[in-house]
């Protein structure tokens, strides 16, 4: 988390040519161009499946950095211009597979039972990591499931009157065996979008997120019975995302220049946004030299040195799957690439949204993916909507518009690497061709964290570790820290907690027994280097603060304002911060808040040993003054990822929460507050704390 080279103390005096230089400089840092904030703001994240409680993938990838980003906005713009929410994703063909084995097991309640119960069960592991969800609600789950239900009519009714849904018949898995049509997740095979190597296909999207169509999909087998099953044609609702390429491209081009969107999401998107395009083996030359004159117009593009295919590409993909049921016929391999494709949004699986606002539809549910684009707003209005009827004045406006369509109002959608596709190119175009005023919201997108640097999933060979499960070897605020510190707007990182590795660190010489890493004590736990941060020097410097001012200020914070060296630091180190948590980097932000920690304990400790041996009580009071404020500054930049010890801090200085963490008040050091909000800046009375005393809590 150490940030190098940056400003450190000086505990030197200035002379008044230096002071002014200082003070300069420091109106130079105040004034020179910070982040823009919006006036309110919507911060949420992928909603997890109703089928299972929550891995530490889910709080670690994407919760704990939402969660972050939330609190930093709280203190920045004030709690009641931040709505943070989430939920669980009730519907959709996961949830009901997952009951239908579960009632194979003995199982007696409803889908809805079984959805309540994993919903309260992902609430009660979000509540252990202290995620500030103002509301986590189910899509399906009053009181949000009647909202939600309002706004999918709204926009189905909406989309329709556009003119951007169309009726297709496509061909959905039938399970001949068993005479039953097959929903998404009961049908399983590999991926055929090119380059992909997902061994785990669905109906008509991988594991990795991949889109195509049914009969794409390799080697087929049914969940139900194991054999392989048939096609066979409906009907559902789809979206013309293909007549949004321009404007995609546009916004890609735009999002390549916001410090906000991280390159993979750009990255992501361009493939996404690739003509359509047919690879084909170079052994079945010949065959497709035999019909290539029967197909629609293509662009040939012959095979590169070492490469086993050549490629066709197509002005449109209608043209694409024209060819591609000619070269089916001919009994050609081929692959397809990515492009885009018209967008599904109903289906005829019975546990979903009803989407009844569209015409003959009235058996017809709506796609889980898609009505979970729009669930974070009826998550927002079902939140504005509960405070306003319960008289609780949380947030400034009721009215849901003026967080999600207001100029100066900006939503903030944490994801995860494999839903970038959902939320970053269906999601914008259907809130264009919505034409409601809805602005494209602001990704921020992880990549994968890892478990013992494999790709770990509850659907996969390697399983995570439960949420709730670290907590019995972690604190929260620990794995906070650690998750927070692992940089994965850059890259895929791998969690790999001491106690559950169970590689071999080595054989014992004497017995021939294999010991493995958690058990052996010369292996430093990954999980706990930023741990002792917390422990160590953040508590360190909280508690001798505290000590200092109980031996020397009978209790109260130094008679003495910090000194202008110490502002000058300080401030610039939350300048710092402020620009990288504005954009999400926790990583760095948090750099800025421990190097500036080190370097105001080390100068605290010389300091007063300074003043002791030389009996300089006044010396003594400067060098307290100077770490109460470092103190202070350090906390408002930690208080968004380690919360409880911070609030701690806060309150054992004795000031409101509300003012010490606002950033209105960044500025402003203990004694400054003191004297503005208190105006007894002399005798402001610390609440004590007795010998040993920890803000961060060791390891359990």
């Amino acid at each position: 988390m150490t940030v190098e080279n940056s400003t450190i103390f000086t505990t030197h005096p200035s002379s008044n040519a230096s002071q002014q230089a200082q003070n300069q400089y420091l109106l130079t840092l105040h004034n020179s161009e910070r982040p823009h904030f919006p006036k309110r703001a919507v911060v949420t994240c992928g909603m997890p499946y109703g089928n299972k409680n929550l891995h530490f993938g889910h709080i670690g990838g994407v919760f704990v950095p939402a969660d972050f980003f939330a609190r930093f906005l709280r203190d920045r713009i004030g709690k009641k211009n931040v709505v943070f929410v989430s939920g669980t994703d009730c519907f959709g063909s996961p949830i009901m597979e997952g009951h239908r084995k579960l009632k194979d097991s003995g199982y007696e309640g409803s889908i809805h039972d079984y959805v309540t119960k994993n919903h309260e069960d992902q609430k009660r592991a979000l509540d252990a990591y202290g995620i500030s969800l103002d509301l986590y609600l189910g899509s399906g789950l009053e009181p949000a499931a009647s909202v939600h239900q309002e706004i999918t009519d709204f926009i189905l009714q909406r989309l329709y009157q556009n003119g951007y849904l169309t009726k297709r018949s496509t061909r959905q898995f039938f399970d001949e065996k068993v005479q039953q049509f097959l929903n998404g997740r009961q049908v399983i095979g590999r991926c055929p979008v090119r380059g992909c190597k997902s061994e785990k296909a669905y109906a008509d999207e991988c594991d990795l997120g991949h889109q195509f169509d049914p009969e794409e999909l390799i080697a087929p087998v049914s969940q139900l019975s194991g054999t392989q099953p048939i096609l066979k044609p409906v009907d559902n609702w789809y979206f013309d995302l293909p007549a949004f390429k321009g404007y995609l491209t546009e916004l890609v081009d735009a999002w390549d220049h916001d410090c906000h969107v991280r390159s993979v999401v750009c990255n992501t998107v361009r493939e996404s946004l690739a003509s359509p395009v047919i690879y084909i083996q170079n052994k079945f030359k010949d065959a497709f030299d035999k019909i290539s004159d029967t197909l629609p117009p293509y662009t040939l593009v012959g095979a590169r040195e070492n490469q086993q295919s050549f490629s066709i590409e197509f002005g449109n993909w209608q043209d694409r799957d024209t060819a591609r049921t000619q070269l089916e016929a001919a009994k050609i391999r081929f692959r397809t690439g990515k492009t885009l494709l018209p967008f599904r949004i109903t289906g005829n699986i019975p546990w979903g949204v009803k989407a009844s606002a569209l015409p003959q539809a009235q058996d017809l549910t709506v796609w889980c993916w898609p009505e979970s684009l729009w669930a974070p707003i009826s998550f927002t209005k079902t939140a504005l909507m509960l405070d306003e009827n319960h008289d609780t004045h949380r947030f400034s406006s009721h009215d849901w518009h003026d967080f999600w369509c207001a100029k100066d109002a900006q939503v903030y959608q944490f994801m995860g690497q494999d839903n970038i596709f959902f939320y970053c190119v269906a999601q914008p175009a259907l809130w264009k061709a919505l034409d409601a005023d809805l602005f494209p919201d602001t990704p921020v997108a992880n990549y994968h964290i890892l478990f013992m640097n494999k790709k770990a999933s509850s659907s996969s060979a390697i399983k995570p570790p439960m949420a709730e499960e670290l907590l019995q070897n972690y604190s929260a605020e620990q794995l906070r820290a650690h998750w927070l510190s692992l940089a994965l707007d850059q890259k895929a990182v791998s969690f790999s907690p001491k106690a559950f590795d169970t590689s071999i660190s080595y054989t014992d010489k004497k017995t021939g027994v294999d010991v493995m890493v958690k058990d052996d004590p010369r292996v430093v736990d990954p999980a706990l280097k930023e741990s002792a941060f917390l422990t160590n020097i953040f508590n360190r410097l909280a508690r001798s603060c505290f000590y200092g001012a109980q031996k020397a200020c009978g209790g109260c914070l130094p008679h003495v304002d910090a000194s202008q060296a110490t502002k000058l630091t300080c401030q610039k180190a939350l300048l710092d911060f402020e620009q990288a948590a504005a954009v999400a980097d926790a990583h760095t932000a948090l750099g800025h808040a421990e190097t500036l920690c080190r370097s105001a304990n080390k100068i605290w400790g010389q300091a007063a040993k300074d003043a002791y041996d030389q009996n300089d009580d006044k010396a003594y009071q400067q060098a307290l003054a100077d770490a109460f404020y470092a103190l202070r500054a350090t906390s408002l930049m930690m208080h968004p990822a380690v919360f409880e010890g911070c609030e701690t801090i806060c309150d054992h200085m004795s000031f409101d929460r509300s003012v010490f963490f606002s950033w209105e008040n960044a500025f402003m050091g203990p004694y400054e507050l003191a004297k503005t909000y208190t105006h007894d800046e002399a005798a402001h009375k610390l609440v004590e704390i007795p010998a040993h005393f920890d803000f961060f809590k060791k390891t359990k």
